[in-house]
């Protein structure tokens, strides 16, 4: 079953505009199926070539000219090219392609955003628009959707997440073996690659304090000291796991007041699926002493997802003061601040009183009264 991706209609509108289109995301968010969708409702002749493949990287691999990429593209005027962090120089070989060929619309998938924008971007400067693909989003999944049917689903989101291989399964216990197998077979396949970690053991480390640490506020030294390595390998470890899109991160924000904090970070995992994968508690909610983390992590990673997947031009950060006033999320835009406090119930919860301190600022609860009202917009 498909389902539709908000993302879809935008890059359709980018469509042979001269300009390589370039789709990032993690393994298993759906990069493949939405370029194909996109590529089949074009109507027209396309190519298909995936770099996992040996035979299709030897070739890529061995075109060392303009022409010889051209005759890998065939006689078709769109062509999908998947996993091309794979191949070596790639941003050189679309470079020829789109210079020499702008009449081939190409669109182009990576797991990896630090291999394929090193690759591309100072060749590509210019030449290319780039869009970033998630797990699946509230507006996605429930854009038909009634409040009963919301509510029905809501658990099973905060428990397995929404990577569309572990939504679409139909049991609790089939959804919690493939996103077990996600997190431990995909989740390392793109971090481990890299020369800079050395022990999947570390990795593993660091992921569960994350993980236990969501929500609060992140001091790597005090990470390196948990997991055992270095505050450099902790700051290099988190980076990785940023651009393979594990996790992100929120700055604070401090708009020159002077007791706001300005230093530490919060961290939080793209899907809570995988987050609990990692800690190995896939427990119902009416068990965990989580809930409110969890509850935290799913409506941050919501903003977060649409303001980069869609181009949102907004800001985010957390806000705290050293008196311990604080606000969970922070969306910054055009002049005006937003701050969101996040909570299961609402229990009367009052704007911390030096918030309006800011100028153009307003403040929100949400809860899981009004989540579906908030999500998406600011």
């Amino acid at each position: 079953m498909y389902i539709q991706r908000q993302i879809e209609s935008v890059i359709k509108k980018s469509l042979f505009k001269g300009k390589i289109i370039i789709i990032y995301g993690a393994r298993q968010v759906g990069k493949t199926t939405l370029a194909q969708k996109i590529a089949q409702d074009s109507h027209i002749p396309f190519g298909y070539l995936n770099c996992d493949e040996i035979d299709v990287l030897s070739q890529f691999q061995k075109a060392n000219n303009s022409l010889a990429l051209r005759q890998m593209m065939g006689g078709n005027k769109l062509v999908i090219i998947d996993e091309a962090q794979r191949v070596l120089n790639i941003g050189l070989k679309l470079k020829l392609l789109i210079d020499n060929y702008p009449e081939i619309q190409l669109l182009v998938t990576g797991s990896s955003s630090l291999d394929l924008s090193n690759e591309i971007s100072e060749p590509l400067t210019g030449r290319c628009d780039e869009f970033w693909l998630f797990p699946l989003s509230v507006k996605e999944i429930w854009q038909k959707s009634d409040k009963i049917s919301r509510d029905r689903d809501l658990e099973k989101w905060l428990i397995y997440g929404s990577y569309p291989g572990v939504w679409c399964l139909n049991s609790n216990e089939e959804k919690s073996v493939k996103i077990k197998q996600l997190a431990s077979n995909y989740l390392y396949k793109d971090v481990l690659k890299f020369n800079e970690v050395k022990n999947s053991e570390t990795i593993l480390k660091l992921l569960q304090a994350l993980a236990l640490q969501i929500g609060n506020e992140v001091s790597f030294n005090e990470l390196a000291t948990t997991v055992g390595v270095s505050k450099q390998t902790v700051a290099s470890y988190i980076d990785l796991l940023e651009k393979v899109f594990v996790v992100f991160s929120l700055k604070p924000y401090s708009g020159n007041l002077r007791q706001a904090l300005n230093k530490k970070r919060k961290i939080y995992f793209i899907d809570v699926g995988i987050r609990n994968a990692i800690i190995n508690n896939q427990n119902s909610l009416a068990i965990r002493d989580d809930v409110g983390k969890l509850w935290e992590n799913f409506i941050i990673a919501e903003k977060y997802k649409s303001q980069l997947g869609l181009g949102y031009k907004t800001n985010l950060y957390f806000w705290r003061t050293y008196e311990g006033q604080e606000v969970d999320l922070v969306e910054a835009k055009d002049g005006k601040l937003k701050g969101l406090e996040i909570k299961l119930k609402s229990k009367n919860k009052k704007q911390p009183k030096d918030w309006s301190l800011y100028k153009n600022s307003s403040w929100t609860i949400i809860d899981r009264e009004n989540y579906w009202e908030n999500i998406g917009k600011f």
